[in-house]
């Protein structure tokens, strides 16, 4: 008669035999845990945080480029030397909760209609640092993964810094990303060789500020920090007083979904409204732009109107402004949330 598998083993099996899918599934609910967790981009503990992970990936990088994958830490705290053999499982923990924050961060800031494929990027590269294959791979897809962490951490940091954002402080973050990179090879050389660095190390770095480069010229990099949190088209808005807007619409009680009068009866006079609220950190001070267009069923999407919006950062729900237009025909109309360089915070269809 056999004996019963406790519970532990009957865990333990289960687990062996759906280690994919249960990594998965907790991959997953991890991402939606962040999503109701992560604090403000502006966040100094949250900053301090992704700046110890990039240090420790960092140390964890430095030797095993000196020392090799396979070698024991020789010196150090007991409890360190002993979980040595394990750093890599620290490594892609912290390379999985980074790309998490910066992916939310990103998917916070873009339009999904124009930075969609970022995102996706950001995603992908999330979910294959899951895959064993690329866990057990060599130093040269960590290092591109934790190329493109440092260049998020500073994408997001040096326009909180600067109050704005625009293709300084991107190419701001270019230049400090390449410091970085510059940086760990001036450390490492002489202790590895020359073209084992330039292969594994700048060349990795190189792709990756290309790529980044590529992505920023067509669109696809997010302006964070800033966020569109609410936007709608209303037949009035009304600042009466102090801090207070009044938003008026005709929307039925059951179109919950719909921000404001997304089917917008006009009658003879009236104006449409759109109203928005965009998060920008303290300090901060830029111009956003809100593009109104048409759509003509032969020549597509047609620009009527580029208004400035000046947003001030520091108020926990966002800066809200608002503008109207009472000259339009009827047809299907959007308008765009954009920085000074065209990038999309929102869009609103209407």
């Amino acid at each position: 008669m056999e004996t019963p598998l406790s519970w532990k083993s009957r865990a333990l099996a289960y687990y062996e035999k759906h280690e994919l899918r249960l990594s998965l599934a907790f991959f997953v609910g991890g991402f939606i845990f962040d999503v109701f967790t992560l604090s403000d981009i502006d966040d100094p503990i949250s900053i301090a945080q992704q700046v110890a992970y990039i240090a420790i990936m960092g140390f964890i990088l430095c030797y095993d480029f000196v020392n090799g994958e396979e070698a024991e830490l020789q010196s150090g705290p007991g409890l360190v030397r002993r979980f040595w053999a394990y750093r890599m499982l620290v490594f892609h923990f912290f390379l999985g909760s980074l790309l998490s924050i910066y992916s939310l961060f990103f998917l916070k800031s873009a339009s999904f209609f124009s930075s969609v494929v970022f995102v996706l990027f950001l995603l992908g590269m999330m979910v294959g640092n899951e895959l064993k294959s690329v866990q057990k791979s060599g130093l040269d897809f960590k290092i591109a993964l934790y190329v493109i962490c440092v260049f998020c951490f500073f994408s997001m940091v040096i326009p909180i810094l600067l109050g704005f954002v625009g293709m300084f402080p991107f190419l701001l973050s270019l230049i400090a990303t390449a410091a970085f990179v510059w940086g760990m090879y001036k450390l490492l050389e002489g202790r590895v060789g020359t073209i084992l660095l330039k292969r594994r190390l700048l060349a990795p770095g190189a792709i990756v500020a290309v790529a980044f480069s590529a992505f920023y010229l067509i669109g696809w990099i997010p302006p964070v920090p800033l966020s569109a949190t609410k936007m709608g088209v209303y037949h009035l808005v009304e600042k009466p007083a102090g801090d207070t807007y009044h938003l008026h619409h005709e929307r039925p009680w059951w179109k919950f979904w719909r921000s404001g009068d997304q089917d917008f009866r006009a009658e003879p006079g009236d104006k449409i409204f759109f109203f928005v609220s965009v998060f920008s950190p303290a300090r901060f001070d830029d111009s956003v732009y809100l593009r109104w267009s048409q759509y003509h069923p032969k020549l597509g999407w047609q620009g009527t109107d580029r208004i400035p919006m000046r947003i001030v950062g520091g108020r926990k729900g966002g800066y809200r402004g608002f503008t109207n237009k009472s000259n339009f025909t009827p047809g299907d109309w959007r308008v765009s949330v954009e920085t000074s360089d065209s990038r999309e915070i929102g869009r609103m269809y209407f």
